[in-house]
């Protein structure tokens, strides 16, 4: 039982123990409870019931025997009517304060039988009753003898038994009273007692319990703050095997993960630092072979800016003759679209003109055909100048003259036409021509519009060019510079090596303090041979001929990691002494 505690955790096992005190306390207060609310309801029962009943009952048998003494003097001093009649108001008073006690007491009765024992009281008050009116009516007539007589044999068997009945009523209430007294008592010393025993068992189930739970906590803490100080002091050689399973046993087993792991750490350090010495060796070795093929590259670099420089001042020439073609190419389009418009406008010309001509040809058809009828009509006039003879002799030489007139206005009307027709035959030529001449001119401007056009695009072609061999141009000035920096942050590296070599010494004399067990000691103790540390021999850095402007940075296809074999990783930055750098 005391191992399954001990696996409990602790806060398991402090809630059992104050659970168990707290349960203890709880029962000697549900105790105490319980009997002080009896004693509590006893007193009360005792001061508000059982003692008013008792009183009340005393008062009941005080008042029957009050009713008999006045009886009794009445009936022996029946001649004294003064004194009678003081007893007569004295009767009635205690015949009341009896008959209120009584319904006082019937009042308070709660099981039947005690209203059985109150029923039978009153009915004998009911029956004295009776007997003492008749013994009064008696005494007030003056019947002295009767009066004598009724009280020695009626009214002594009534009276008799109504104050037996109240004397045992009084009696009861009375035993009662004491049951209650001594049953408050009795619940008072059980408490007492009950406390008592409870609290003395609460004290001693505290002792144990805690002397217990101080042991299963401070043993196993003892026990860590042991292998926590050999720890401190180097020892990893310390077993740890915990007992338990609660937060102390927890503590203990990762005390041990915590020194096996140790374990591990130091061995692996002290197997890699011997690797990282040799690493660290090849490392600067390589670092110098990477330098020097750098500035070689740097070199190169620099050759091929120049290259570039001289293509970048050829292109960018280029780029201006094109650009001054393209201009003189616009012009030329420019002065075609005007001459096309000008032969445009010489057709319309030459077109307004043959309609002219036509229109005068038509003139000239008209005026022949006026001549030809001209001569007609002189000549009919001529006819008829001959049939008259003598008096048409002047009218004859008029319509010769006439006809002549229209003969040469005839001839000229011909050659007028001939040279009309012939100027118009020449004019429909001349409009061919021209509108040969307008096609040809539309064909010249469409033809230098898309020279204009090839001229542009080579232009445009020229200056996108002449930009990216700049851009080029400017690249492999920035890859030149990074290469010269790459080349210094190689002999940096190679520095870096080599201080990493000797503080891997330094390393491994700051974990020998570690003391190992034998199987790790054997693990780790194959040694390996460092090469010694080279000097980074520096080479001179040559800075490129010509500054170009800084260019856009141009982003360089991602390289596949070369994977490098993995070596034990140290924690911390490593401190460079100032002598490595002293060779930059």
């Amino acid at each position: 039982m005391f191992a399954y505690f001990g696996n409990l955790k602790v806060a398991v096992r402090l809630a059992a123990v104050f659970a168990l005190i707290v349960g203890l306390l709880a029962v000697v207060s549900i105790t105490a409870f319980v009997k002080i609310n009896n004693i509590n309801r006893s007193i009360d029962q005792i001061v508000n019931d059982r003692y008013l009943k008792v009183r009340w009952a005393f008062d009941l048998r005080d008042g029957i025997n009050e009713q008999i003494k006045y009886l009794r003097g009445m009936a022996i001093d029946i001649n004294n009517a003064a004194g009678n009649e003081k007893r007569f108001g004295q009767m009635e008073v205690a015949v009341k304060e009896t008959k209120e006690a009584l319904d006082k007491i019937a009042a308070r009765q709660v099981t039947e039988g005690g209203k059985k024992k109150i029923k039978a009281v009153d009915d004998a008050r009911q029956v004295f009753d009776t007997s003492r009116t008749e013994l009064m009516a008696l005494i007030r007539a003056g019947k002295g003898d009767a009066a004598n007589e009724y009280v020695l044999r009626k009214i002594t068997d009534a009276q008799n038994n109504y104050l037996a009945l109240a004397r045992a009523f009084a009696d009861s209430q009375s035993s009662q009273l004491s049951a209650e007294g001594a049953k408050a008592v009795e619940d008072g010393a059980m408490a007492i007692k009950v406390t008592l025993a409870c609290s003395a068992v609460a004290v001693l189930a505290s002792i144990i319990l805690g002397y217990l739970m101080a042991r299963s906590i401070v043993k196993p803490l003892t026990e860590a703050v042991r292998v926590a100080e050999n720890v401190a002091s180097g020892d990893l050689t310390t077993r740890i095997e915990p007992h338990s399973k609660d937060e102390t046993g927890q503590l203990m087993q990762a005390l041990r993960k915590m020194n096996d792991n140790l374990v591990n750490i130091v061995s692996g350090v002290r197997r890699g630092t011997d690797s990282i010495a040799t690493a660290s060796g090849e490392i600067a070795s390589g670092n110098l072979d990477l330098s020097a093929r750098t500035e070689q590259q740097a070199g190169s670099l620099e050759e091929t800016a120049s290259a570039m420089e001289e293509m970048t001042s050829t292109v960018r020439q280029n780029a201006d003759n094109a650009r001054q073609a393209n201009q003189m190419a616009a012009s030329a389009s420019q002065i075609a679209l005007q001459g096309g418009e000008i032969v445009g406008r010489v057709v319309s010309t030459m077109e307004e003109i043959n309609q002219s001509s036509r229109k005068i040809v038509d003139i000239i058809g008209v005026i022949d055909g006026i001549a030809f009828q001209t001569n007609i009509l002189a000549l009919n006039a001529a006819v008829e100048a001959a049939r008259a003879g003598e008096q048409g002799r002047g009218f004859a030489v008029v319509a010769t003259e006439v006809r002549s007139l229209a003969q040469r206005s005839a001839a000229a009307a011909k050659e007028i036409k001939a040279l009309i027709d012939d100027s118009v035959a020449k004019v429909e030529g001349g409009s061919h021509l021209v509108a040969e001449a307008g096609t040809t001119m539309e064909q010249v401007v469409n033809s230098v519009r898309n020279v204009t056009d090839i001229v542009a695009e080579i232009s445009a072609a020229s200056a996108e060019q002449s930009s990216g061999i700049e851009e080029i141009n400017r690249a492999v000035t920035q890859m030149d510079e990074g290469t010269q920096q790459n080349a210094a942050l190689v002999e940096q590296a190679a520095a870096a090596a080599n201080a990493m070599q000797e503080q891997a010494a330094d390393l491994a004399k700051a974990i020998s303090i570690f003391k190992l067990a034998d199987t790790e000691m054997t693990k780790s103790s194959a040694p390996v041979m460092a090469q010694a540390p080279l000097q980074p021999q520096p080479q001179p850095i040559r800075k490129p001929a010509t500054t170009m402007p800084k260019a856009r940075t141009v982003t360089a296809p991602a390289r596949p990691a070369v994977s490098a074999p993995a070596a034990p990783a140290l924690k911390g930055p490593a401190r460079i002494d100032d002598d490595a750098w002293e060779t930059f």
